[in-house]
């Protein structure tokens, strides 16, 4: 099977950019997580940061009616966290790999920075959905990113 978007895919792909988990509650309660690429702030004044989601996600539903996600970026050492949130893989998301902070959404323990955001806008965009948060809490370390460019992983610089 032929991809008809490839080419469109490989030249978005020659843009670098550093990996992260977005992650809520459901309506039961349970951690609904997915690797993102497109996270990205917004806005100083208030704090407000944006991710898309695809509208076939399997997490689609958990994140259309949730009222906050967090965003754990990852460390260059955390691939296999991105692959296995990438592909949904039986080893999903584990309660004790998470903490709360304040809107309740699951921020990974392990992590570059994170942000507890309150979601306050959700922008229909072709066959995604941008989610708009505000940054409610966040927080940083010196370390090297996860990178993703050209469809591989690569590892950043460590930062200060």
């Amino acid at each position: 099977m032929t991809d008809k978007y490839r080419p469109l895919k490989d030249a978005f792909g020659r843009f670098a950019t550093g990996i992260g988990v977005a992650a809520c509650r459901d309506g039961a309660g349970a951690i609904s997580a997915i690797t993102i690429n497109s996270f990205t702030s917004v806005s100083l004044e208030p704090p407000l940061v944006l991710w898309c989601l695809e509208n076939r996600a399997s997490t689609y539903s958990a994140f259309i009616a949730t009222e906050s996600y967090g965003v754990s970026i990852l460390r260059a050492d955390q691939q296999a966290a991105s692959d296995r949130f990438a592909h949904f893989l039986p080893d999903g998301p584990r309660e004790d790999e998470f903490e709360k902070w304040e809107t309740g959404a699951p921020i990974l323990k392990e992590r570059l920075a994170g942000f507890d955001c309150k979601v306050v806008a959700r922008h229909d965009a072709g066959d995604h959905v941008i989610l708009v948060g505000e940054v409610m809490r966040f927080d940083s370390v010196a370390g090297a990113p996860l990178i993703y460019f050209a469809s591989n992983y690569m590892q950043g610089t460590p930062s200060r």
